[in-house]
C-alpha cells in the first residue's frame, strides 16, 4: 500500500516480553488509527497468554481481538496486514521481514535488523522489489531518536544553535549475569550477530549518530573479559565525523553501576544525556559556555523543548503509523539505518583488524560485509572459522 487511507491492520511477530511489554502498549495507544488483528509464535503457551494479554483493555488504550498462527507465512496469506512487528531473535529478522515485505506490508523490526550488512542490503532488494516509491519500508526499533528531547537535540546541533559540535561521548555500560548468556541464542554471531555493541550499545551509537550526522573513520578495540561467549564483552572506540567531531564509545555488559550517557561538547555549549533505558526531557542538560552564559533567552530555548514525550515504542510507531499514512519512506530505514549498521561492522573490523576503518570501506567481497566477525580466526565461530580453511 502507498499510503495507509484507513485503519491499519497491524500483526505481531513474536509475543515474548518485548511485544508484551512495549509493542502491545504502543499499539494501544495508536487505537484511533490501528487495530492489532494477529499475532505468530512457535509457542502455543505464550501466543495463548499474549492473546489473553491483549484481549484486556491496558494503561493505553482498549483491548484487541487477536487470532493467533504458528507459521508467519500462514498468517500474511490469511490476514493481509498493513503492518507487522517483528519481536523474534535476531537470526530470523532477515527472513521475517523480507516475508512481510513480499506480502505488502510495512515493517517495524526490533534491532539489529538483520545480523550483516549483506543481509541488510537483502531487505533493501526487498523493498525495491515490491514497490520503489511509497512503500512498503522496513524500520528498525531505534526508539531513543524520537523522545522530545533527542529530536530537540537534534535541531539544536544541525542548526548551529549551540556552535560548532567539536568532542563527544557515548556510553553504553551495562551489566549482564552468566545467566543472562544462558539463553541458546545470546552470545552468539550466528543467532545474536554480535555482544553488546550489537545487542545494547547499537542504541547509543544510533542515538550518537542520529545527532552528529555521518561518520568517516573508526578505530576501535574488543574483549571477552569476564563471559564465556563467541562475540566481544567490551568494545571501545575513537571516532571521526564528516562535521570534525571526535568522540569516544564505550560498550559493556560487564559493569555493576549501569548507565547510557551521551555527551557532546559544542563551540558554545555542552549537551549531555544521562538515563538507562529511555530518556524524558529532564535527563537532557545543557550547560553554557562561559562566553554565552548571559544569553539568558538562547540558554532558556536550549532547555525547553515544545513538548515532554518520553522515549519509547510508542513515540516511534506513531512517526511510522504517519509515514504510512503518507506513502513516504520513516527515519530509521533505508539508507539512515544502514549507516548504523555500517557503523556496527565497522566498529569490528577496526576491533579484529587492528587498524582504522572508513566509511565505504566495508563493500560486497569484504569479509566483514558478510558477517561481523569477518572471519577472522580468533573471533569467528568455529564452523566458520572450519569453512573457511576448507
Amino acid at each position: 500500500m502507498a499510503a495507509a487511507t484507513t485503519r491499519i491492520r497491524a500483526a505481531v511477530v513474536g509475543t515474548g516480553g518485548i511485544v508484551s511489554g512495549s509493542h502491545l502498549p504502543a499499539l494501544r495507544a495508536q487505537a484511533d488509527r490501528v487495530d492489532l488483528v494477529a499475532g505468530v509464535d512457535v509457542d502455543e503457551g505464550r501466543l495463548a497468554a499474549f492473546r489473553a494479554q491483549a484481549a484486556e483493555p491496558g494503561e493505553t488504550g482498549p483491548g484487541f481481538t487477536v487470532t493467533g498462527y504458528t507459521d508467519l507465512a500462514a498468517m500474511l496469506e490469511a490476514e493481509r496486514p498493513d503492518l507487522v512487528l517483528i519481536g523474534t531473535p535476531p537470526s530470523l529478522h532477515r527472513e521475517q521481514t523480507v516475508a512481510a515485505l513480499r506480502a505488502g506490508a510495512w515493517v517495524l523490526c526490533e534491532k539489529p535488523l538483520c545480523l550483516t550488512l549483506a543481509e541488510y542490503d537483502e531487505i533493501a532488494a526487498a523493498e525495491a522489489a515490491e514497490k520503489p516509491d511509497g512503500g512498503p519500508y522496513a524500520s528498525v526499533v531505534f526508539q531513543h531518536r524520537y523522545g522530545s528531547g533527542a529530536v530537540h537535540a537534534r535541531e539544536l546541533l544541525t542548526s548551529g544553535e549551540l556552535g560548532k559540535p567539536l568532542v563527544a561521548h557515548c556510553q553504553t555500560t551495562w551489566y549482564r549475569n552468566t545467566e543472562y548468556y544462558a539463553v541458546p541464542w545470546r552470545g552468539r554471531w550466528d543467532s545474536e550477530g554480535g555482544g553488546p555493541s550489537m545487542g545494547h550499545g547499537i542504541h547509543q551509537m544510533d542515538l550518537l549518530l542520529y545527532l552528529l550526522g555521518d561518520w568517516t573513520e573508526i578505530r576501535a578495540m574488543a574483549g571477552r573479559l569476564v563471559h564465556d561467549v563467541e562475540s566481544e564483552d567490551v568494545s571501545t572506540a575513537l571516532v571521526r565525523f564528516a562535521n570534525g567531531a571526535v568522540a569516544t564509545v564505550v560498550n559493556s555488559v560487564v559493569s555493576p553501576d549501569e548507565v547510557s550517557r551521551i555527551r557532546i561538547d559544542c563551540a558554545d555549549a555542552t549537551v549531555e544525556l544521562t538515563h538507562l533505558y529511555g530518556h524524558t526531557n529532564d535527563d537532557w542538560v545543557y550547560t553554557p559556555a562561559p562566553h554565552t552564559r548571559d544569553a539568558a533567552d538562547r540558554i532558556a530555548h536550549w532547555r525547553t523543548p515544545a513538548a515532554d514525550l518520553p522515549s519509547s515504542h510508542t513515540a516511534q510507531l506513531a512517526v511510522v503509523l504517519d509515514a504510512m499514512r503518507d506513502g513516504v519512506r520513516p527515519p530509521g530505514s533505508g539508507p539512515d539505518a544502514r549507516r548504523t549498521m555500517e557503523f556496527l561492522a565497522a566498529l569490528y573490523k577496526s576491533a579484529f583488524t587492528g587498524r582504522p576503518v572508513h566509511a565505504g570501506e566495508i563493500a560486497p567481497g569484504d569479509p566483514y560485509y558478510d558477517a561481523m566477525h569477518g572471519n577472522h580466526p580468533d573471533w569467528a565461530p568455529a564452523t566458520a572459522a572450519s569453512t573457511k580453511e576448507n
